[in-house]
């Protein structure tokens, strides 16, 4: 980088939401060094990630509570103190060409927010089906203009204004092996029949096997899964498990409810 550039004020800031991300905070913040601030707000790790953070320059805050993804995000957003705001996860790095076409975006910016493109690896491959490319994702915002919506997962940025688009990508390393995968499914199917549950919704053995088997159709398929090989099989089961184990939870749910209402 020269060092123009390392000094040039862009009215950025970065912010990132952590819990336990030692393994992903260093990757992740040097990635994001031309910003004007970072923010980390982190869920009490257990695993040196504040400090770590802290080490390298970014403004630390720590949460005591855990509210779910969009709402915790939003606390992000508003400690923030520059005009843009970059929104990235642990797991995520931005690329050289990226950051070039940030700087360049923001010295004539067109749009109040714009979607950035990433590429995931599964396992060491990049994923370019399975529905996963070109997986785009509302990110670079100006400040005050965007919120996060308060999904517990699955969380997104709303907004009403139009929105541009950036050519190049963020990297996303999601899962280094199939444990991480399989974890994260059984989290996240538990918050996801928790939110359905909370909306009234209904399931039982027929629903979860039809959603499990529409699952693996849609991404080997449909989403052309088959062409990222074995990987792609893999993800493509995985999907269709986390789907069947989303609608088991709320079919259990669903009958816990009911007979804690015929107490």
């Amino acid at each position: 980088m020269e060092e123009s550039q390392a000094h040039e004020s862009l009215g950025l800031s970065v912010i990132i939401i952590t819990k336990n991300e030692a393994r992903n905070i260093v990757a992740c913040l040097e990635s994001v060094r031309f910003a004007d601030e970072i923010i980390v707000l982190d869920s009490c790790s257990t695993d040196g990630t504040a400090d770590i953070a802290r080490s390298l320059g970014a403004k630390v805050v720590v949460s005591e509570d855990w509210p779910g993804f969009g709402p915790q995000k939003n606390r992000a957003l508003e400690l923030a103190t520059q005009q843009w705001v970059l929104s990235i996860d642990a797991d995520e790095r931005v690329t050289p060409e990226l950051q070039a076409e940030i700087r360049q975006t923001l010295r004539k910016p067109k749009f109040d927010a714009y979607n950035i493109a990433r590429l995931s690896e599964f396992c060491g491959k990049p994923i370019r089906h399975s529905g996963w490319w070109p997986d785009y994702v509302l990110r670079l915002i100006r400040r005050g203009t965007c919120r996060f919506n308060d999904a517990a997962v699955h969380e997104r940025i709303e907004t009403s204004a139009p929105i541009g688009q950036l050519h190049y990508w963020l990297l996303h390393f999601p899962f280094d092996n199939l444990d991480m995968l399989v974890a994260k499914i059984n989290r996240y199917s538990l918050e996801a029949a928790l939110v359905m549950a909370a909306k009234g919704k209904k399931a039982g053995v027929m629903s979860a096997s039809g959603h499990c088997v529409w699952t693996f159709i849609r991404i080997y398929i449909l989403k052309h899964g088959f062409l990222d090989g074995r990987h792609g099989f893999v993800l493509a089961v995985a999907a269709a498990f986390g789907s069947f184990l989303r609608y088991s939870k709320l079919m259990f749910l669903n009958q816990s409810d009911r007979e804690s209402r015929r107490r």
